[in-house]
């Protein structure tokens, strides 16, 4: 399957975004997964219904790094990338098939103060909880 490109706009995060770093070819290399939630309407007249798509992204390198720094649970964005096959042998031999999404474009659709605040809110709730 060749790679198809996906658009998902006007969505929001499901949770916070969960980053790590990874080993790479070339060394250690940042990955951000995100969760975001948009609604889709279908039909029309009283048989439109709305439903909501969650899909799972992954970013890589700078754009995770930023994206781990900047958003957080409700942030709202646009999500533009590929979805692709993957393929691989289980450890018990056995070939897996799945797809990923991973973005080539995000835009943060959040006003500054917007980001702030809520990355404010973020900060004292995990402090709250630790203590």
């Amino acid at each position: 399957m060749a790679n198809v490109l996906v658009i998902q706009r006007h969505a929001h995060l499901a949770g916070a975004v969960k980053f790590e770093f990874v080993n790479g070819r070339e060394g250690k290399l940042a990955k951000a997964l995100l969760t975001a939630i948009s609604n889709q309407y279908r039909g029309s007249g009283e048989d439109r219904e709305e439903r909501a798509v969650a899909i799972q992204w992954t970013l890589w390198g700078k754009q995770a790094e930023h994206a781990a720094e900047y958003l957080g649970k409700g942030s709202h964005v646009n999500l533009v990338g590929r979805l692709h096959n993957n393929q691989y042998l289980d450890s018990g031999g056995r070939e897996v098939y799945g797809v990923e999404f991973t973005v080539e474009d995000i835009d943060y659709l959040d006003s500054k103060a917007e980001s702030e605040a809520r990355r404010t809110r973020s900060n004292s709730a995990q402090q709250a909880a630790s203590a």
